[in-house]
């Protein structure tokens, strides 16, 4: 009675490892490769304490468990709230810089070196200068916007 609850338990848990593999942890294969371990292991102790013939039957009965429970698992649809089901269409900083041209001038609202913020057409940016470190408060003016970098000079 031992040696069927060892095989029986050693194939059940390494089965459930196999699904939990497909449909938790896809792609990482060590959940996968402990559980097949774990179905040949009790397959083989199968053929070790019952003998050829009733081995096989484990056999048989273990790849019709494993194909039953893999439809199950799937036609059941349990794992349909663990999927994502929204998208995101938008972009980081899509239209950010809209209403901002070379020429613009501004303040700035904290220390610029040489990355800081600063206050242009009412809004509050984050600008950036050629290297030169500008006090808060000094007026500045943009130079040129690339890439969504904001590029200012202290006005003199």
């Amino acid at each position: 009675m031992v040696e069927w609850s060892t095989v029986i338990s050693l194939i059940l848990f390494g089965l459930l490892l196999l699904i939990a593999e497909i449909i938790f942890v896809p792609g990482t294969t060590l959940v996968g490769l402990v559980g097949f371990v774990f179905v040949a292991v009790g397959v083989g102790l199968s053929f070790r304490y019952f003998g050829a013939e009733t081995a096989w039957t484990v056999v048989g009965g273990t790849a019709v468990a494993s194909g039953l429970l893999l439809y199950l698992a799937f036609k059941a649809n349990v794992w349909e709230k663990f999927a994502l089901k929204s998208t995101i269409d938008s972009k980081v900083n899509e239209g950010a810089l809209s209403g901002l041209a070379p020429g613009i001038e501004g303040t700035a609202l904290s220390a610029l070196r040489p990355v800081g913020k600063a206050d242009l057409s009412n809004k509050t940016y984050e600008v950036r200068t050629n290297g030169e470190y500008v006090e808060t408060g000094t007026r500045i003016r943009i130079i040129k916007i690339i890439s969504n970098q904001i590029i200012v000079e202290p006005l003199t």
